[in-house]
This record gives structure tokens, C-alpha cells and sequence, in this order.
């Protein structure tokens, strides 16, 4: 099978066959093109996808990641950057190996081809003018022949005619004679034409357009296969990223099958616990018995039993109690009660309850988080030491590799001057005295909370056993503060109404306690409105008492005669008396 012995009148065919495959081997480098910009786009989109649904920094979604759940989709989402780099990798060879090669080959391909149908142009061209030089010769061959005839016929005509001269017969004779020698010539260079034509174009069927057909093939075979194999290449890239993409998908059922949902019931519990004690039991009221009621001696309005009137909340209770309460009112008030219940008589603990309740409703965070229950409490002020502990072990490397520094600057004066790390090794020591004296603040604070939380066990349940036959009415109250005046669910109370009572039950229990002593005096540089519970009113100029300093949430407490509460320490001028301060 040959393309020169089948083919070789279909020259032109030919040439159209040749650039059509040649359009398309560049259609499928444009095919495979396309697909690693495809590949491209995916994984770009799939690194986007992760990095949209990965924890922020310093975040509360960070804390989150706690639970194994959380740390499951974690490890989902950096599987699926490692599975967006297979892609990147699958357009990458792609590129490499079939693109970039084949662009090549075709650029190749096309000199190739270019350079055969000149070839066979240039033959085609040459036998074209032999058979022109045959046509020129036969025809003056023909035109000779006809001419010697004419002549030899006027010849005989002339000698035929007696009237003719011996001269005109004899000039007719050679004129005949002329004609027979020059169709002699033609016919001897048409024949010597024709043998060469005959020969070149033996040449040019079976020689010339045989073998360049024959190489045309053999470029056209070396095509296909080339695209062939070219698509064996790009079914190996895929294969070859098939493993890799297979462990990722391996690492997410892993990851999938290490959640644990009692581990992250357990973090619950450590994130949530408050570490108070459940309320017993309600104790029952009999309205049966035609006698006076007394007031129950946790009453929010009468905590010390002492002729206060008892306040109502929600009006009259008819013993039906909320079936779904809300946590932001009903059950953070009674938090707030238990906590100032627990406080009474304690005067370690009395003005820390105060500063929780001033702290809710001024919304200022402590620095010592008593603002939390007790075992979130514990939990804070232990991450605040073991934060302070990693950066005072920070800052004692730096100490020590200044040091090391200082000691090679010693040995080797040439390197650096001793004497100018000197000021970087006394801020560093500075900076590790202040966070060690931090430390130890936050360590004392935590010492007092792991000082107060209840143990567990027997010891537990006996400290709440006293403590609900200290005060058996404390839940029973709580309770009816939850019920509506007709004994259904209402929301009426609001939490501004809630804090507002709260706070006045507070400042009853501190009534009986001497008055802080001023501290110093300030000036009000701007008027301020106190609007909220714990807050006093001033007028610009004003000069008032300072009876507790700014404790680095923005507010001071001053005093005018009787009346006291907080102010913006950036309203006011402070001027502090050293002697009473260290007093």
C-alpha cells in the first residue's frame, strides 16, 4: 500500500488531506489547552472554597475548632488544598508534555509538509515543460511536412509545364529539395523530444511522485501516532495524580472517623459549667391557712428580713410556672440573685458582687473575669497564665541568646560593640519582671477561684444541703418570679426593669456599710447625662470627690455629699491625694 503507486494522479487531494490533519492536531492542542485552563480555574476555585470556610484568626471560630467535629472539617478543608494541588498539577503536565510539545511539532510538521509539495510542484512544473518542448516540436514537425509537400508539388507542377525556363525549373527543385531537408530536421528533433518526454515522465510517474508521495505518507503516519500517543499522554497525566488524590480522599474519612461526640459533649461541659450548685427543691406555700405571710427571707427586696415591703414581679402568682423561659431575662436574673444571695454576709466577696452587677450594666469587662461564674472564671484566668508563662519563656530565649551575643561580641571585639546590646538586654529584663508580676496577679487571682469553687463528691452535696436550709425559699422565689400575673408565658419584663431592681436591692444590702473614703477630688471637664443605673450626672466645672480610681475600663467613681456612682474618666480632671491613695 502506497500512496505513490495509488495515488499518484491525486496531487492536489493530497495536499488537502495533509492540512486537514495538520487542522487537527492544532484543534486538540487547543483542546487540551482549554482543559488545563479548566484545571486551573478548578483548583483555584477549590483553594478559594477552602480558604473562604477556614477558621480566622483571634476569632471565636477559632475556639470552635476545639471540638472534633470542627476538627474534622479543618482537616476536610486542608485535604482539599492538597486535592486543588493535583489539579495544578494535572495542568502543569499537560502543559508540559502534549501543549508545548505538540505547538512544536506541528510548527515542525508544517516545514516538513511544505518542503514535499514543493518538491512535487517543482517536478510537476518541469514535466509540464516537456510537454510543451513535445508540442513545440511536433508542430513545427507538422508545419515542415506540409511545407515540403507544397513545395514538391509546385516543383512538379513547374517541370510539367513547357512554357516554364530550364532556370525557374531548376530554382523550383531546389526549393523542394530545402523543404524535404528541413522536415527531415523536425522530424529528427520531435523524435529526440519525444523519447526524452517519455522519459522524464516514466521518471516523474514511477520515480519522482512515487517517492515524495511516499514520504507525505510516511509524515501523515507519523501524525497520527503522534496524536496518538499524545492521548495516551494525557490519560497517564490524570492517572498519575489518581494515588495522590485517593489518600486525600483517605485523610477525610480518617479525619471523618476520628469525631468523637463524647469527647465534644465534654468540651461542652468544660466550656460551659458555671460551677454553682442545682437549687433544691420548691418548698410548698399553703394559702389555705388564714395566716399572715411572711416574707421569705431571700426576697430580692428584703434579703436581711427587716421591715422592707416585698417586691412583686409580674404581679400576683397563681403557682403556674413559664413552660419556656428565656435565658437573657428570667434565668440570668436568678443568677444574679444567687450570686448576690451567696454574697451576703461575706465581705470578701461583697464588693466583687457589686463590680458584676455595676459591670453588667455598664458593659465594662474586669481584668480578673469576675464578671464570669465560678469554673468559666478558673478557665480564663488558667489560659491568662499559660499565656503569660509562654511569653515570659519568650522573652528569657531572647535574654539568653542576647546574652550569647554580648559574650561573642566580648571574645571578638571586631564583630560588634558589647556595650550596644546593653539597652536591648535592660528592656528585655524589664519586660520579663512585668510579666512575671502579671503572672503572678492572674496566678493569685486563680489560686482564690480554685480556693472557692466546691469540691466534688460528699462534700459538695453536704455545702449545698446547708446551703438550701440557709435559705430553703431562694428557688421558690425564682420561680415565682417567672410566672405572669394570669399564669401563662409573658415577656413584659424587661431586662433594663430586671437590672434596675437588682441593682437596688444591692445598694440596700450595702447600706448599712461605711462609705469608701475619697481618695482625691476632680473637675468635670464636660457636662455628662447619667442615664443608667450606677452612673452620676455632672456639670462641666463641678469639682467632686474620687472615691475609686479607673480600674482600666474607662470609669471612675466620685461622690457629691450623699449621692455617688460612676462617671467617663475622660469627662473629668483627676487630681489624687498620694497620702489617702497609699492609706
Amino acid at each position: 500500500m502506497s500512496w505513490g503507486i495509488e495515488l499518484w494522479d491525486q496531487f492536489d487531494n493530497l495536499e488537502k488531506h495533509t492540512q486537514w490533519g495538520i487542522d487537527i492536531l492544532e484543534k486538540y492542542i487547543k483542546f487540551v489547552k482549554e482543559r488545563t485552563e479548566i484545571e486551573l480555574s478548578y483548583a483555584k476555585q477549590l483553594r478559594n472554597l477552602a480558604k473562604k470556610y477556614q477558621p480566622k484568626k483571634n476569632s471565636k471560630e477559632e475556639e470552635e475548632y476545639r471540638y472534633t467535629a470542627c476538627k474534622a472539617f479543618l482537616s476536610t478543608l486542608n485535604e482539599m488544598n492538597d486535592y486543588a494541588g493535583q489539579h495544578e498539577v494535572i495542568s502543569e503536565n499537560m502543559t508540559s508534555h502534549i501543549t508545548v510539545e505538540l505547538a512544536r511539532y506541528v510548527q515542525e510538521l508544517k516545514q516538513e509538509r511544505k518542503s514535499y509539495f514543493h518538491d512535487g510542484r517543482k517536478a510537476q512544473q518541469h514535466i509540464e515543460i516537456c510537454w510543451k518542448q513535445l508540442e513545440s516540436s511536433k508542430r513545427r514537425f507538422e508545419r515542415d511536412c506540409k511545407e515540403a509537400d507544397r513545395a514538391q508539388q509546385y516543383f512538379e507542377k513547374m517541370d510539367a509545364d513547357i512554357n516554364v525556363t530550364k532556370a525557374d525549373v531548376e530554382k523550383a527543385r531546389q526549393q523542394a529539395q530545402v523543404r524535404h531537408q528541413m522536415a527531415e530536421d523536425s522530424r529528427a528533433d520531435y523524435s529526440s523530444i519525444l523519447q526524452k518526454f517519455n522519459h522524464e515522465q516514466h521518471e516523474y510517474y514511477h520515480t519522482h511522485i512515487p517517492n515524495i508521495f511516499q514520504k507525505i505518507q510516511e509524515m501523515e503516519e507519523r501524525r497520527i501516532l503522534r496524536i496518538g500517543e499524545s492521548m495516551k499522554t494525557y490519560a497517564e497525566v490524570d492517572r498519575q495524580v489518581i494515588p495522590i488524590i485517593g489518600k486525600c480522599l483517605d485523610e477525610i474519612v480518617k479525619a471523618a472517623e476520628s469525631i468523637d461526640q463524647k469527647n465534644d459533649s465534654q468540651l461542652v461541659i468544660e466550656a460551659y459549667k458555671s460551677g454553682f450548685e442545682p437549687p433544691g427543691d420548691i418548698e410548698f406555700e399553703d394559702y389555705t391557712q388564714p395566716m399572715k405571710r411572711t416574707v421569705s427571707d431571700n426576697s430580692l427586696s428584703n434579703s436581711r428580713g427587716e421591715g422592707k415591703p416585698e417586691l412583686k414581679f409580674g404581679g400576683k402568682s397563681k403557682g403556674k410556672l413559664w413552660p419556656f423561659i428565656k435565658k437573657n431575662k428570667t434565668q440570668s436574673f436568678c443568677f444574679h440573685k444567687e450570686l448576690m444571695k451567696r454574697t451576703i454576709g461575706k465581705p470578701t466577696y461583697a464588693f466583687e458582687a457589686r463590680d458584676y452587677v455595676l459591670s453588667l450594666k455598664l458593659g465594662a469587662a474586669p481584668e480578673d473575669f469576675s464578671n464570669l461564674p465560678p469554673e468559666q472564671r478558673r478557665k480564663k484566668l488558667q489560659q491568662k497564665v499559660d499565656e503569660l508563662n509562654k511569653e515570659i519563656q519568650k522573652e528569657m530565649d531572647q535574654r539568653d541568646a542576647i546574652t550569647k551575643m554580648k559574650d561573642v561580641y566580648l571574645k571578638n571585639p571586631q564583630m560588634g560593640d558589647p556595650a550596644s546590646l546593653d539597652h536591648k538586654l535592660t528592656e528585655v529584663s524589664q519586660n520579663i519582671e512585668k510579666l512575671r508580676l502579671e503572672a503572678q496577679k492572674f496566678e493569685a487571682w486563680l489560686a482564690e477561684v480554685e480556693g472557692r469553687l466546691p469540691a466534688r463528691g460528699d462534700q459538695a452535696r453536704r455545702q449545698s444541703g446547708m446551703y438550701e436550709a440557709q435559705n430553703p425559699t431562694t428557688v421558690n422565689n425564682c420561680a415565682q418570679d417567672r410566672e405572669s400575673p394570669d399564669g401563662s408565658y409573658t415577656e413584659e419584663q424587661s431586662q433594663e426593669s430586671e437590672v434596675k431592681v437588682l441593682a437596688t436591692d444591692f445598694d440596700d444590702e450595702f447600706d448599712d456599710e461605711e462609705p469608701l473614703p475619697a481618695i482625691g477630688t476632680c473637675k468635670a471637664l464636660y457636662t455628662f447625662e447619667g442615664q443608667n443605673e450606677g452612673t452620676i450626672s455632672v456639670v462641666e466645672g463641678e469639682t467632686l470627690y474620687v472615691i475609686e480610681e479607673d480600674k482600666g475600663d474607662g470609669w471612675t467613681r466620685i461622690r457629691r455629699n450623699e449621692e455617688e456612682g460612676y462617671v467617663p474618666t475622660s469627662y473629668v480632671e483627676v487630681y489624687l491625694d498620694k497620702n489617702a491613695k497609699d492609706s
